[in-house]
């Protein structure tokens, strides 16, 4: 298992983030809505959020990020993303079992959307237990899917 460690992104982290997005998440973008530079730029200048978004590194490299959000009763893994060369290596694994168990002790559910396209996303949120709980979007373009560790 590859090391990896977080680090809080810096505004210096815009480009990376836009680039990591492209790569991990282009293929699956272009198959619902095609993919157009200037609107993904603008999408991503909305959302870019060096106050809460960490960045996944290892060796010293830049390798992903991850947006998680803390609401009240639930933890929202907001987004994972982690670029194609280092996937299917355990990293997203550890990264949302950790949070998992985060959410475990706090008696806290753990959230988050998928899109529907992206099969292999939703087979890993499923071996680690999440169930599908939504749909949303037009045609159901997206899943919301559940860690239920809540007392409530």
């Amino acid at each position: 298992m590859t090391p990896i460690a977080l680090r809080a992104a810096t505004p210096g982290d815009s480009e990376f983030c836009y680039q990591l997005h492209k790569a991990a998440m282009g293929g699956y973008i272009t198959a619902i809505w095609g993919w157009d530079e200037q609107e993904q730029r603008a999408f991503h200048a909305r959302a870019f959020n060096p106050g809460r978004w960490q960045i996944i590194t290892t060796c010293q490299a830049d390798i992903g990020m991850l947006d998680v959000e803390y609401r009240p009763g639930e933890i929202c893994i907001s987004r994972i993303e982690i670029h194609p060369d280092y996937q299917g290596q355990g990293i997203g694994t550890l990264l949302i079992s950790a949070l998992a168990d985060e959410a475990r002790r706090k008696g806290q559910d753990l959230v988050l959307e998928v899109l529907t396209v992206n099969h292999r996303a939703q087979a890993l949120y499923q071996r680690l237990g999440m169930n599908e709980v939504a749909g949303h979007g037009d045609k159901n373009i997206k899943v919301t899917m559940r860690l239920t560790h809540s007392t409530a």
